[in-house]
């Protein structure tokens, strides 16, 4: 009975290590993306990661990625800057894969 309980508090681990890791990566997606979009919107500096910053927050409004695309897309209509929902989502799934790469990193 014991190496099955050992069994599943090694898989509990394991599934909170991962969902750690997607939470993180999430985050350092979305600062990514802000990042791009407030070049986008001609920003740089404090006024980039400050933006950057309002991305990330976002996300937290609902489940999935529609708050992001939600909000930035209403910045970049706001500032007459076109760009589909499409590229908006591809960005996000290319800045996914840098997220992770860069949050394994940090781990080591």
């Amino acid at each position: 009975m014991t190496s099955m309980d050992d069994r599943q508090k090694g898989f509990e681990r394991k599934f909170a290590f991962d969902e750690e890791l997607r939470f993180k990566a999430t985050a350092r997606r979305n600062k990514l993306f802000g990042l791009w979009i407030a070049e986008k919107l001609g920003k740089s500096g404090a006024d980039a990661d400050a933006y950057a910053k309002s991305v990330v927050i976002a996300d937290l409004a609902e489940a999935g990625d529609q708050d992001v695309i939600r909000k930035v897309q209403a910045d970049l209509d706001g500032a007459g800057v076109s760009l589909s929902d499409s590229e908006l989502q591809l960005r996000l799934v290319d800045l996914m894969a840098e997220a992770v790469g860069q949050v394994e990193t940090s781990r080591s």
